[in-house]
Order: structure tokens, then C-alpha cells, then sequence
């Protein structure tokens, strides 16, 4: 099973994006990280704010789920391998849907 984690947006300008967002959605910057936006309540996707990354979904897989196993699944489903240059230690995958649009299956933390 798969979990909806952040939704990557990218923007040209991380400062104005955070604002828009944050009074468009009632998300709040985390402290530590500000490009980051959580929900009020904690629950749903954080929106993460990127200058430099394309626009994607993060999901992760559940506790003791084998990440391998959950991208074979979306692979028989339709999602395709994406170009990407992956470091070795990658704890992710990326791939796209049906349509192109990419997103990243990653371990749960």
C-alpha cells in the first residue's frame, strides 16, 4: 500500500510560493525546513516547495512493505521507469503514470 507524502511543486520563487500557499491552503511552513508547508492539522501531504525539481507526488510505501515489490505493482498497473539519474544509496524510485507525469516511490521512514 502506498501513501500520498508530498506533493512537489516547483515555483521560481520559494518566497512568494510560501505565501501564496500558506494563505491559499492554511498549510504552515515547518520551522526548520520553510520550503516545506504542512497541513493545519498535520494529517494529508506536506506541499514542498522546489526551484529546482519538476513537479511530482512522493509517495512512500507502508511500514514493512518491500519498496521493489510496490513499484513491480505499479509497473503491471502502467506506470513506466523514468530517466533519472539515481544516486546509488537512492531510497527511491522514480517512475511515471500512464500520462508522463512522474513520481517518486520511496521507503518508509
Amino acid at each position: 500500500m502506498l501513501t500520498l507524502a508530498h506533493i512537489v511543486l516547483h515555483v521560481s520563487d520559494v518566497d512568494r510560493a510560501s505565501r501564496f500557499w500558506s494563505r491559499a491552503l492554511g498549510y504552515q511552513p515547518r520551522p526548520d525546513r520553510p520550503w516545506e508547508l504542512e497541513p493545519p492539522d498535520r494529517r494529508g501531504p506536506v506541499l514542498v516547495l522546489d526551484e529546482g525539481d519538476r513537479t511530482h507526488l512522493d509517495l512512500l510505501v507502508a511500514e514493512g512493505t518491500e519498496r521493489d515489490g510496490e513499484v513491480d505493482r505499479l509497473l503491471v498497473l502502467g506506470a513506466q521507469r523514468a530517466e533519472w539519474d539515481h544516486p546509488p544509496d537512492a531510497d527511491f524510485t522514480v517512475l511515471a503514470d500512464p500520462d508522463g507525469n512522474l513520481f517518486c516511490v520511496g521507503d518508509a521512514k
